[in-house]
């Protein structure tokens, strides 16, 4: 195996896990609805496998290529998430599922472009701010970078879609601080932010609604509250140890996208309060993994690689559990490397790639 030397394999088997507990808990969440729509169960495990079996094999060509290439593409990257997120609201290739303009169809095959985009990010902030990294203290030197994650939480917003938006504007700050740009200019940027949303919550009704459907589930059980309400009693159902693997009730029409966004849901339900915390334990270590590769990396470019990655997927991953949970008002989410989704799968997979080349080069292995 003179391919996988110099790799960190406990994490590759880790994130091969994740991904394949995620095909599993697919076909569980998924088999029902599937057959009853596609007169096929394993109609969204098909897609997840083909979407692993690219994600494993992009992940360990990835982890062989010297991450210092990714520096010269820093204004490619930049480009393509630009050019992905305006294409989706192209008529003909821009497709709008459920009110939103998110995926963009080739005709073979369709993808989310913001999934792809804040990586694209990742690439071009870490490589801006390491080449000017003496001036990053200066507001004037840190705008580019503002500008370019601004500009692509704008496009983001419009699809609309404010759970990525919420990440690309978390990762643009985090980035922007282990950068070097001074706290009073983020908090000049921040505080309007903040002050920003209960009015993008106002002027659009469906996140209102959401917002009062999270206060008050109960207060509208058969439409806003009612996907709560069903995560709630899939997690309730689970207890300690869950009722068994295959044997969730709420995957029965009841929980609306138990594959996608609320497989976590699932997850409780029959793997128990135990079984999902050994999973967010799972994802706790492969974040650590990515932060450590930070601490260790050779030069600063892979240090803000590593942890604008280890950003995303923090981020996301307690969005999606904060939802699923009840903490936060609904929003649409992925769970990294679990929920169905093919573009999001092999991106992560490519990503934590680029984390295991740090880690190969760095000073000293983590």
């Amino acid at each position: 195996m003179r391919f996988l030397d110099g790799l960190n394999i406990k994490i590759i088997i880790l994130v091969l896990g994740l991904s394949f507990l995620g095909v599993v808990m697919i076909y569980s969440a998924s088999s029902y609805n599937a057959e009853r729509t596609y007169s096929d169960a394993f109609f969204f495990v098909k897609k997840q496998l083909l979407g692993l079996g690219l994600g494993a094999l992009a992940m360990l060509l990835i982890s062989k290529l010297d991450y210092h290439k990714l520096f010269g593409f820093r204004y490619l990257a930049l480009i393509v998430g630009f050019l992905l997120l305006g294409l989706v609201f192209i008529p003909g290739i821009g497709v709008e599922s459920y009110g939103a303009k998110r995926w963009i169809n080739l005709g073979f095959f369709s993808f989310q472009a913001s999934e792809i985009a804040k990586f694209c990010f990742i690439i071009f902030a870490a490589g801006f701010m390491s080449l000017h990294k003496d001036q990053m203290h200066k507001f004037v030197g840190m705008l580019p970078v503002l500008l370019a994650g601004g500009g692509m939480c704008l496009l983001v917003l419009l699809e609309p879609n404010m759970s990525i938006t919420i990440c690309l504007g978390v990762l643009l700050l985090v980035l922007l601080l282990f950068g070097g740009a001074r706290l009073k200019h983020l908090l000049l940027v921040t505080l309007p932010a903040i002050a920003f949303v209960p009015l993008l919550i106002i002027i659009e009704p469906y996140r209102l609604k959401r917002l009062f459907a999270f206060i008050d589930p109960w207060a509208s059980p058969q439409s806003e509250g009612f996907q709560l309400i069903q995560s709630l009693y899939s997690l309730g159902n689970g207890g300690w140890f869950g009722v068994g693997l295959f044997n969730s009730r709420q995957k029965y029409s009841f929980l609306p996208f138990s594959e996608s966004d609320f497989v976590f849901s699932i997850i409780g339900e029959e793997l128990g309060l135990i079984g999902a915390l050994c999973v967010l334990f799972v994802f706790v270590v492969l974040i650590l993994f990515c932060v450590k590769t930070a601490l260790h990396a050779l030069d600063r470019f892979g240090f803000l690689l590593a942890i604008g990655i280890a950003t995303i997927l923090a981020i996301q991953t307690l969005l999606n559990v904060a939802v699923v949970s009840g903490s936060i008002p609904p929003t649409g989410l992925p769970l990294p490397f679990i929920s169905a989704g093919s573009t999001s799968l092999v991106v992560f997979m490519s990503a934590i790639g680029v984390v295991l080349n740090i880690n190969k080069q760095s000073k000293s292995r983590v």
